[in-house]
């Protein structure tokens, strides 16, 4: 008997397993950040507004253009024309022309009559009104830019929704594990007692009504092992979907593979979140502001151009004309100038765009402003929550040490035959309502710091 009250009292309430390989936090943060398929989206985004700047600067591209017609029938050559030109578009709307003209034979229109050796011309056409400081292919070319920046801030948007999500099923997966090992121990707990107590029964020393309720804890004991190695299973499942090699193969994790063991020691710096606690926050590189800022930006350019088309359209051209052989003239008595000028009266579709521009805009910096104080007020929430649940953890560490005092102490009791086994398990059921309440506390710890790291938007620093 003594040798039963023994493994009754000496049976680890807690047994430490050593661990045959984990996963930390931080290495598995870093198999997201470069495999997972969502991030690698992410980067696309950024190949497309990149894309996107190409296509607006092709627009400022020099441009050749020849255009030849000729006709011949029944032996005679009725006309051969040929337009030829070298185009330089400019920022400002200005556009820089080079051309060489011939024409040859019997039904060529007078008005297009050239000298022998043809005709060159150099000149420039100047907008004077609409397009001068801002036109249509300008406007693309500032957005494009815009957009690169905008595509730079959903990136790091989207891959950190991708980190925050994936760091929630890690703290599933952990909590789970911890549960299933919690369980696993007590399990074994109750085994080792309800056999010690049939002894003690067998012996006289016990009521044989101690070993129906022993057994009863066992049961609930393996009751709540299966259902806990359930959710471990769903949860590693769920876990294994953020884990990825190259060329998008999925990782699968193998069934003695842990997570890290001391994880509320690093998580902080893992996340940089120490770094937000005691320092000021700053939402000048923050990139849902960015993005909105960017946005912004798009929005103006929109207004700009709309508010050139108040202007009317009125372009001025100028060409100098020469014979090829006379380029070393220097009389400017040769010339082809040309304008055209158009400006509805009313204005009442211009003038509508553009009211239209201007409340998009201001609709866009209200977001904006709103914005700023979101985030610095959830920043300031999610602070104090952490802080909050510190205490509340150091709190439930002190009711989980006083529940294995009061445990030992009824083993104590119970082995000097002055307890029962009604109070022993009570004791240790106390306990393990405790130890799981830490267990989910440090899954709300975990939880609030990657909520502080989602919401400061930092994927960068992992």
């Amino acid at each position: 008997m003594k040798k039963i009250l023994f493994l009754l009292l000496a049976w680890p309430m807690w047994s430490q397993l050593p661990n045959p390989k984990q996963l930390s936090f931080d290495e598995y943060l870093g198999y997201v950040k470069k495999f997972h398929p969502r991030v690698k989206s992410a980067d696309l985004n950024l190949s497309d507004a990149q894309a996107q700047l190409l296509l607006a600067r092709g627009a400022f591209d020099p441009k050749i253009e020849v255009d030849f017609n000729k006709k011949q029938f029944a032996g005679k050559e009725y006309y051969s024309l040929l337009n030829s030109s070298f185009k330089i578009p400019t920022w400002y709307g200005i556009e820089v022309k080079a051309g060489f003209d011939n024409s040859e034979g019997m039904y060529v229109n007078p008005e297009n009559t050239l000298p022998n050796q043809g005709l060159t011309s150099l000149g420039v056409t100047v907008p004077i009104g609409q397009g001068l400081w801002i036109n249509q292919r300008m406007a693309d070319l500032r957005k494009a830019k815009i957009q690169i920046n905008l595509s730079k801030a959903e990136q790091k948007l989207e891959a950190i929704t991708v980190l925050h999500e994936a760091a929630l099923a890690y703290f599933n997966w952990k909590r789970t594990h911890d549960e299933v090992a919690l369980y696993a121990n007590y399990l074994q707990n109750a085994q080792v007692r309800f056999s010690g107590i049939r002894s003690l029964i067998q012996n006289g020393d016990k009521p044989a009504i101690d070993s129906i309720e022993a057994g009863i804890v066992v049961r609930n004991r393996q009751l709540s092992l299966t259902d806990a190695e359930l959710k471990q299973t769903k949860a590693k499942l769920e876990l294994s979907t953020f884990l990825w090699f190259e060329n998008n193969v999925p990782m699968e994790l193998q069934d003695d593979v842990l997570p890290e063991e001391n994880l509320s020691q690093t998580i902080a710096e893992t996340l940089h979140t120490n770094e937000l606690l005691v320092a000021g926050t700053s939402l000048e590189n923050h990139p849902k502001i960015n993005a909105l800022q960017s946005k912004l930006g798009l929005l103006d350019v929109d207004r700009k151009l709309k508010a050139n088309s108040l202007l009317p359209k009125a372009n001025i051209g100028y060409h100098y004309l020469s014979e090829p052989n006379y380029w070393n003239n220097t009389e400017m008595n040769n010339y082809k100038i040309g304008v055209d000028f158009s400006f509805p009266i009313f204005l009442r579709k211009e003038r509508g765009s553009l009211k239209l521009a201007k409340i998009k805009l201001q609709d866009a910096q209200n977001e904006l402003d709103l914005e700023r104080l979101r985030l610095t007020n959830k920043i300031k929430a999610q602070q104090t929550e952490i802080s909050s649940l510190e205490i509340q953890r150091k709190l439930t560490s002190e009711l989980v040490r006083d529940n294995q005092i009061m445990l030992q102490s009824e083993e104590r009791l119970f082995g000097f035959g002055e307890s029962s086994v009604f109070l022993l398990n009570t004791r240790e059921n106390n306990l393990v309502s405790a130890r799981l309440q830490a267990i989910a506390l440090e899954n709300r710890y975990f939880a609030a710091q990657a909520e502080l790291f989602k919401i400061m938007a930092q994927p960068d620093k992992i």
